[in-house]
């Protein structure tokens, strides 16, 4: 690409850093987790969200079980503080959830925030002001020391206000784009800030080093983050948390490396929601955590109705392959795949398996409110026999032999292949029936009666245009028998190769369902099924679908 001279590193390396957190190969246990969703994601929407639109989102939060609860920024329009008052007057914030709400360093805005919170039992006041070489240089046209002396000037008066107001209120301090910041700079502005708050092990301050825009590789900042962890002051009484935006579409691995090396808290919005290219998503974080055996200790266990609201509330869509959320993100199309899920699944149940381990399913699909047949294979032209099968049998309960699933397998995907599109299980099953069950054209079972006679004899009725015809013949068996009258009464060559039978479900009403291939003189094979809640008759269908196939076949030759 051209004009690829004029980019270059904008971040800042450490001055020494020993990459302990390399060594580590998972992260022990969950974050505090903090929703920005409703400040970051929110304000990134075409259209914001309304009061309503509001308190159904923060509920839902509520739900999913997250304790920290960024609300906005009071102070800077009507509707924000309206928001934070309607919370707070209609007792709609449990009281083990801090809200948390977000203040610039200016005494006005610091009042108007202690304002909208007057009543609030548990409340972060989050204060930030950019520290970045580009925004002190290019915006702000200040130097070092007047930049420290801004955050400095704002730590002190949130610490005046909180003294004459009443709640417990936790302090924050963002230097915003940290990672565009010299790194000796920003530990000396959050030294400050620290000094000013007087942490102590009831009552500590969260310091937050905010991805504001991806300028690095992951492990730079996981180096940062170290070394910040190293170097800050009174470090056992401060949480130090991360806030990744997704430029570079690190923001997950940002967080985790960032986890790793010392941090303790999260910010983050659901789904990634967020300026720009979005933030950290926290259901993606979470299931990371979450498959790797440690719980997040939130809630995601029905992730499509998460989805839904989601969608409603920010007119916003989920990915397709949004991991663990979108649509497809289970979904398998290619026949090896699905076969390779089935006999996964398969061999789940006949090792009574505790552990998680098919292929191609990270995790269990019904553990994020998913259903294995609906959502995880899925029919196409690219799909096989397996798939295929699959669907009939766990969703529909038909238990094809191995020898139809191909034959069905190659006609499915052929109808799929025409036709351009995917096949929903209903579909399958339509097709099933249609071309394989109960096949009643040309000829029509209308019923059948055995004798044992050194063998069985049946007298088969049948009927073809309103008539009746009855036959006549002799086997080892019943179907044996009913084969024999039909190929003699009708003139017909083939072979009696497979019969299949099983019970359609386990209940005491259920039917019958039988599978039968004969094949014919020129090496032609026909499979066809029957159900009836009679074993033989369900046999006889099975077999006269056959038979109709074969004759409607030599009929469309001729």
């Amino acid at each position: 690409m051209k004009n690829y001279q004029k980019y270059t590193r904008q971040y800042f390396l450490p001055p020494k850093t020993e990459s302990r957190w390399i060594n580590k190969d998972y992260i022990s246990k969950p974050p505090v987790w903090c929703s920005v969703d409703l400040r970051d994601g929110n304000q990134a929407l075409v259209i914001p969200m309304s009061l309503e639109e509001k308190l159904d989102y923060f509920k839902a939060l509520v739900d999913l079980g997250l304790k920290e609860i960024e609300i906005g920024f009071p102070a800077a329009s009507e509707t924000e503080y309206t928001f934070c008052r309607a919370l707070i007057e209609n007792n709609l914030i449990p009281d083990d959830v801090t809200i948390q709400v977000l203040t610039q360093s200016r005494e006005h805005i610091i009042a108007k925030t202690f304002e909208a919170l007057d009543g609030a039992k548990n409340a972060i006041i989050h204060l930030y002001n950019s520290t970045s070489a580009a925004q002190r240089e290019q915006v702000f046209r200040k130097s070092r020391k007047e930049i420290i002396e801004l955050a400095v000037s704002g730590a002190k008066l949130c610490s005046e206000y909180a003294s004459r107001a009443q709640g417990n209120y936790i302090f924050e301090y963002s230097p915003e784009s940290f990672t565009g910041t010299e790194l000796d700079f920003a530990l000396d502005i959050c030294n400050s800030v620290i000094d000013i708050w007087q942490p102590d092990k009831d009552r500590k301050v969260i310091i937050n080093l905010p991805v504001t825009v991806e300028h690095s590789m992951p492990h730079v900042y996981a180096n940062q983050i170290e070394w910040m962890s190293d170097n800050l002051n009174s470090r056992e009484n401060v949480i130090l948390s991360l806030h990744t935006h997704n430029d570079r579409g690190c923001a997950i691995a940002d967080s985790e490396m960032g986890l790793l090396a010392g941090a303790q808290r999260i910010e983050g919005t659901l789904f990634g929601n967020g300026e720009r290219t979005g933030n950290a998503d926290i259901i993606s974080l979470a299931m990371n955590m979450y498959t790797q055996g440690v719980d997040p200790l939130l809630d995601f266990s029905n992730i499509p109705k998460l989805s839904q609201l989601y969608e409603r509330l920010t007119r916003m869509t989920v990915n397709p392959r949004q991991p663990y959320s979108g649509q497809l993100v289970f979904a398998a199309f290619s026949g090896s795949h699905q076969d390779a899920i089935a006999k996964g699944m398969k061999w789940r149940e006949q090792h009574d398996c505790p552990i998680w381990n098919v292929p191609y399913l990270p995790l269990d699909p019904s553990d994020v409110g998913r259903e294995y047949e609906s959502d995880v294979i899925r029919i196409n032209s690219q799909s096989g026999k397996g798939g295929i099968g699959y669907i009939l049998e766990n969703k529909f309960g038909f238990n094809l032999p191995a020898q139809m699933r191909s034959d069905f397998g190659y006609y499915i995907k052929g109808i799929s292949d025409m036709q351009h599109k995917e096949l929903l299980p209903d579909e399958i099953l339509s097709h099933f029936k249609q071309h394989y069950v109960n096949i009643s054209e040309p000829y029509r079972f209308v019923e059948s009666h055995y004798v044992q006679n050194s063998g069985i004899d049946a007298v088969v009725t049948l009927m073809k245009n309103n008539k009746c015809i009855r036959l006549n013949g002799h086997g080892n068996g019943r179907l044996d028998a009913v084969s024999n009258a039909i190929k003699d009464g009708l003139n017909l060559k083939y072979s009696l190769l497979s019969y299949n039978e099983h019970a359609l479900s386990v209940s005491t009403n259920s039917l019958a369902v039988s599978y039968v291939c004969i094949r014919d003189s020129n090496n032609n094979y026909y499979w066809g099924s029957g159900t009836d809640n009679d074993i033989i008759i369900s046999s006889v269908y099975a077999l006269l679908s056959c038979v109709n196939k074969l004759i409607n076949c030599e009929s469309q030759d001729k």
